[in-house]
């Protein structure tokens, strides 16, 4: 951990003396390739040792593949190795080197630079595979018209400032960013002569980094007092179940989670801050003319913690991994999108039984929590009073869904989970179950969501 933060700090001051003297300005895009993958390698060395060649193995591997495999068959290769090599290594490092629980270790950058090796070969096959009007329209904009370089490719994957940390992006944009294209693009759709610029501005990130930096320090102090103060373990202490009763059971849960999102939220603002010192994460302008850096960002703290909804609370917490898992799984998958996604998280997560016990969970909930709220909200939008007490009202129940949820996701081990969740009596379980059995479901397949889409871009094109 003490590696782990040294080198994002580290990072952090070679990202912005990338920015200022390696700008796209001063070096050629080889030279800024050849940078940020040297560094990334020094860090990964740095970092874990020895056990950084799974990395460094798992990178050539499916560049082979990219360059070997029939253009059909690239995504479909590239997803069984990646995603193989990872369970092998999750399995490897809990069974075989006995690596302690909560370690960190090599297994957090292979899981980005599995998220990478996969999104590159989806959108490289959706550029070269596939026509375009098989494609929806961020397929379309996403796609990937020719294989990558082998210096563009290590660069894409190994750069110093995804790493240690991530978040994955898209390949499309980091290659913009290398060549310099990246702010120009995204200013272009602004047009500027009507605020009263002669020419594009230069938006800096010097301001986005320092507040994103405050929220990394603050996110430190919460995490060493409260964390270690707050374990999760004490909600399955024998003494605490038995003199505390239910409902203060769920408020404890409560906190304990909170105490848990500290560390979350250091590490991910700090990995946004570092891609935003070096000038990657522009996306563009607000209503209000205000230059956003947010291209990149793995969470929206305000919309977590005021989610009102379990469907909320997800799309702003790890919004990348987020963003990965709906690419290559959600809208590719032909039947059952939503199950098959959080099965896929689960797998990319690792083997521990609690992150699947979370993950089933999950579906679960999201399917009880969709039904609620077709079947209900609009009974409710009819007047401000009743629509600030269903906000109410579903905030209180999101959050403590969420705990319910992921509390296996920290226990990790079978035993604990069973013990936590008999101890609130399955309620979430038993009240997503009854959800589903007594209200009527109205879904809309995905193959019909797929039409629809498709439907609406050919009808823009013709227009």
């Amino acid at each position: 951990q003490i590696n782990f933060v040294a080198c994002q700090l580290f990072a952090l001051l070679a990202a912005f003396w990338f920015r200022i003297y390696l700008s796209p300005s001063h070096a050629s895009s080889a030279v800024r390739h050849a940078f940020a993958t040297l560094f990334g390698i020094y860090f990964a060395v740095f970092c874990f040792g020895w056990y950084s060649i799974h990395l460094f193995v798992l990178v050539m591997m499916n560049y082979g593949i990219m360059n070997m495999a029939s253009v059909p068959n690239i995504h479909r290769y590239s997803f069984v190795v990646a995603m193989g090599y990872l369970t092998l290594c999750h399995i490897s490092r809990i069974y075989i080197f006995h690596y302690g629980i909560l370690t960190t270790d090599f297994s957090g950058p292979l899981m980005i630079i599995t998220q990478k090796i996969t999104t590159l070969a989806c959108q490289l096959h959706d550029g070269i595979g596939r026509q375009a009007e098989e494609l929806t329209a961020e397929q379309n904009r996403l796609a990937v018209k020719s294989r990558p370089s082998l210096l563009e490719y290590l660069s894409y994957l190994l750069n110093f400032m995804s790493i240690i940390a991530g978040p994955c992006s898209n390949y499309k944009d980091y290659i913009a960013f290398i060549e310099g294209r990246h702010v120009h693009m995204k200013l272009l759709e602004v047009n500027w002569k009507q605020k009263g610029y002669d020419r594009l501005p230069d938006p800096s990130p010097t301001g986005a980094v320092m507040y994103k930096l405050c929220i990394t320090l603050v996110s430190l102090i919460l995490f060493l007092t409260l964390t270690k103060n707050f374990p999760m373990a004490y909600i399955i202490d024998n003494e605490f179940l038995d003199k505390t009763p239910f409902l203060s059971r769920l408020g404890y849960l409560y906190v304990v989670t909170q105490a848990a999102k500290p560390k979350y939220y250091f590490a991910w603002t700090l990995a946004d801050a570092v891609n935003n010192a070096a000038g990657y994460g522009f996306s563009g302008v607000d209503e209000r003319g205000t230059f956003r850096w947010d291209l990149l960002s793995n969470l929206n703290i305000w919309n977590i913690e005021t989610a009102t909804s379990f469907k909320m609370y997800i799309e702003n917490w790890n919004i990348q991994t987020a963003a990965w898992l709906k690419r290559v799984c959600y809208d590719r998958a032909p039947w059952y999108p939503t199950a098959l996604t959080f099965i896929l998280s689960a797998l990319w997560h690792g083997i521990y039984p609690g992150y699947y016990f979370t993950f089933l969970t999950g579906i679960l909930i999201t399917l009880a929590a969709r039904a609620i709220r077709n079947n209900c909200r609009h009974y409710f939008l009819s007047s401000v009073p009743l629509k600030i007490a269903y906000d109410v009202v579903t905030w209180v129940v999101t959050q403590l869904a969420v705990c319910y949820t992921v509390a296996p996701f920290v226990m990790l081990a079978v035993e604990p989970t069973i013990k936590f969740y008999k101890s609130v009596y399955f309620h979430m379980h038993i009240l997503s179950i009854l959800v589903l059995l007594l209200l009527p479901i109205r879904p809309q397949t995905h193959s019909v969501r797929r039409a629809q889409n498709q439907a609406m871009q050919n009808s823009i094109k013709s227009k």
